[in-house]
């Protein structure tokens, strides 16, 4: 999802769709948690934009990249799921050792994980369709901003075709970019002062992490959301649904973990929620 320039802040700040879901989320999280303990919002989104996991795929192309995507149905894909329960654990600990900074650090990274895992661009096949249009090559090439910016090929016409697909109008790239930008302007100037996070809390405490996003994930990708937007672009009906049906998942979702991990770190019993209406 867009969380702006990596080089500047002012965009993410105007309309970064992770900035704008962690304010949310972090307001809910005082609701349900007077007096609590966790990062505050400033903190947190320090490491976001330039600080985030997607700096990396500027300062450090490549292997190293942080890569949310996942195919939800399918049950060999764990990578983002092991790297969400890693920031989870991770913000477990730092929290029960009041360390704010590394607190705040894992919640960000978390949030921004489990964001983009429940992102219907992010359910694309695109790292294989990118494998394609770079003649096989994979993650472990795309080493420089160049290697990963042009897409090569066995000709010139080859190389200005891949390329096409890529950079041109529905391509690859610009499809992706054009469904994230458009979301976080959908949801720029909303309050969302009507959420209701604790379903979602319930609904994981009676489950492991990694069953829960999963079957999360599933449910954002029966949506067809996607699909849809790449055949028609933001059409009102699809718009109306990106915020009203898919950004409350987004933000609840962030809200419940946060939540969750709190919980742990402080040995507070998760299921004693009384009704919470924002």
């Amino acid at each position: 999802m867009y969380s702006g320039s990596t080089i500047t802040k002012i965009s993410g700040n105007l309309i970064g769709a992770h900035q704008k879901i962690d304010k949310i989320a972090r307001r809910q999280l005082d609701t349900l948690l007077p007096d609590n303990c966790f990062p505050d919002i400033s903190q947190i989104l320090l490491f976001e934009g330039d600080r985030g996991p997607d700096s990396m795929k500027r300062k450090n192309p490549g292997p190293n990249e942080e890569w949310h995507f996942i195919r939800p149905f399918d049950k060999k894909d764990n990578k983002l799921i092991d790297l969400i329960d890693y920031h989870y654990q991770e913000l477990v600990k730092a929290l029960k050792k009041y360390n704010n900074e590394r607190s705040a650090f894992e919640a960000a990274w978390l949030a921004h994980a489990i964001v983009d895992g429940l992102t219907p661009a992010h359910h694309y096949p695109y790292e294989q369709l990118l494998a394609e249009l770079r003649q096989g090559e994979g993650k472990d090439t795309r080493s420089t901003i160049k290697k990963k910016l042009i897409m090569p090929g066995e000709t010139s016409m080859n190389a200005l075709k891949n390329n096409w697909k890529m950079w041109g109008p529905k391509g690859l790239f610009t499809t992706h970019a054009a469904f994230e930008i458009g979301f976080a302007t959908l949801i720029a100037p909303l309050g969302f002062y009507n959420l209701d996070p604790t379903t979602y809390i319930s609904s994981l405490t009676k489950q492991k992490l990694d069953t829960w996003f999963r079957n999360m994930a599933q449910h954002v990708d029966k949506m067809n959301i996607y699909n849809r937007f790449y055949k028609t672009g933001w059409t009102l009906k699809l718009s109306n649904q990106a915020r009203k049906e898919l950004a409350p998942i987004l933000i609840n979702s962030v809200t419940a973990v946060w939540y969750s991990a709190y919980a742990e770190a402080m040995q507070i019993n998760k299921k004693s929620l009384s009704l919470f209406k924002n």
